[in-house]
């Protein structure tokens, strides 16, 4: 028997993200450069919406997919390799799919690699079949080793799984990689990646029908814009009318710039949105190429 939506009826957005933790002070930062502020209640778990009807809930990370499963809350900013483990062990257990990724975030990067013993001669996937693999994500191994028909012993560990072949409890490891430090001390190298992950937006598979729905359209409005200028720059000059086949092909990753003409026919002014990284290189070969009083401006948000 399903669980009672107990979403219905309410006419605020609620999103979780973590209490604490790697994800936790740059989802509110995003969500922050949303536009969005919040009240803090006493005990810090709930953040009321001042600005917009969105509200957020501070939890465990493992926990947010299950709260958005549930209609405990609408949204979940959550690694991808938490939602893509919980969502394959529903389907193991035979469980619909209850949520599934709206939007990449571009923060909190790292890989669910497999690595083995430094002195390991590694010849391909093959050779893990027979051995045993300790892992916090056993839902996702087991889904890789079926699809390369590889039978392997998976062992579930909730921490420390790197050191797990030191100890005599594995041969090799499936456990998330960032710098790869954690692995070098423990005399282990990466050879496979199963999942590129990121923080990632989740939400339910279905689209919201009632005022949730134009609000989650609202705040993915402002995410896309958000996230697209994160690194963004507003990039002014002026230049003769003359010189512009020249410069704007040095425009870094640039978006088509606003030109107007200014002090004559021949002098214009011109503004990209460059989202590219904009060096002091970049700009001395724009000097050289006739641009003039440049400037580079920060972009605050952006609504395409």
């Amino acid at each position: 028997m399903s669980p009672p939506n107990v979403a219905q009826g309410r006419d605020r957005l609620r999103i979780a993200i973590q209490k604490s933790g790697r994800l936790a002070d740059p989802a509110r930062a995003l969500l922050a450069s949303c536009g969005l502020s919040w009240r803090e209640s006493r005990d810090r778990l709930f953040c009321y919406g001042e600005t917009l009807p969105v509200d957020l809930l501070l939890v465990r990370d493992d926990d947010i997919p299950g709260l958005i499963a549930d209609g405990v809350c609408d949204l979940g900013v959550v690694g991808r390799n938490v939602l893509q483990e919980q969502g394959q062990d529903r389907v193991e257990s035979g469980r619909v799919p209850a949520y599934r990724e709206w939007r990449a975030l571009g923060f909190g990067g790292c890989r669910l690699d497999i690595a083995v013993p430094d002195a390991w001669d590694w010849q391909g996937p093959q050779q893990l079949g027979g051995k045993r693999i300790a892992t916090s994500y056993p839902a996702l191994l087991r889904q890789w080793l079926q699809a390369q028909g590889i039978a392997a012993d998976v062992v579930l560990l909730s921490g420390s799984v790197e050191i797990a072949p030191r100890l005599g409890q594995a041969d090799a490891i499936c456990d998330l990689v960032s710098s790869g430090a954690t692995l070098s001390a423990n005399q282990l190298k990466p050879v496979l990646t199963l999942l590129q992950s990121e923080a990632v937006l989740a939400g339910p598979v279905e689209a919201f029908d009632d005022v949730r729905g134009e609000l989650a359209d609202l705040l993915l409005r402002r995410l896309d814009g958000a996230i697209r200028v994160r690194k963004s720059k507003l990039l002014m000059f002026q230049a003769s009318r003359n010189d512009l086949p020249t410069l704007l092909p040095l425009l870094p990753d640039a978006e088509a710039p606003t030109v107007m003409q200014v002090d004559g026919a021949d002098r214009m002014a011109l503004q990209a949105l460059c989202h590219g990284a904009v060096t002091w290189q970049r700009l001395e070969d724009l000097k050289r190429a006739g641009a003039s009083g440049l400037m580079v401006l920060p972009v605050e948000g952006m609504l395409a």
